[in-house]
């Protein structure tokens, strides 16, 4: 077998190929994994349905509309016992976290106050930002009503105690909440 001669061609030759076939398996990877990924997304959402509104007994993502935002269109999901609106969860986020955008899930019962949140995706730092998955401070927002509480951090003027040493992230929770709950004012409620 004859060696190949090291000279520009046949370096870029062999990176061409190294690339091709890392692209190729790449790509492959992507389409196999897409699925599991969506699947798995889908059950985080409706495990925060179930805990952000009260018991339903409808299926609210075939119910599911979108309410514009600022940041883009929010998806609701109203939650029904026997027919009767009880809540409509809404997947809210907001890019002024710390570390980036932050996703949660805000219920919000018919006569505009909340039930409850919780975090589908955030990358705050772990156990500083990260510290609002935690009960102490999402049960903080329940029962709050925007319209006559203020849903901000006690350093703002606020009602909300932030979470120590990280009072960005929670000034960030404390806006996805309101972006919901300002859209689901304007237009949600169905």
């Amino acid at each position: 077998m004859a060696k190949l001669e090291s000279n520009l061609k046949t370096m870029v030759l062999s990176l061409l190929g190294v690339c091709a076939v890392a692209s190729g398996l790449l790509g492959y990877m992507n389409k196999i994994t897409e699925g599991p990924i969506a699947e798995s997304k889908l059950k985080t959402k409706l495990a925060a349905i179930q805990q952000v509104v009260p018991e339903f007994n409808n299926n609210p993502g075939e119910e599911k509309y979108t309410i514009p935002s600022d940041l883009g269109e929010l998806e609701c999901f109203p939650a029904r016992k026997d027919g009767q609106l009880v809540g409509t969860a809404i997947s809210s986020q907001t890019n002024k976290g710390f570390s980036g955008t932050i996703v949660i899930m805000v219920g919000i019962k018919p006569d505009g106050s909340l039930i409850n949140t919780a975090v589908l995706d955030h990358k705050e730092t772990p156990g500083l930002g990260s510290k609002m998955v935690e009960p102490k401070f999402r049960e903080q927002f329940m029962g709050k009503n925007p319209e006559t509480d203020k849903i901000k951090v006690k350093k703002d003027g606020g009602t909300i105690d932030a979470i120590t040493a990280a009072t960005i992230s929670s000034r960030a929770y404390c806006d996805a909440i309101l972006r919901a709950w300002n859209a689901y004012q304007k237009g949600g409620k169905k």
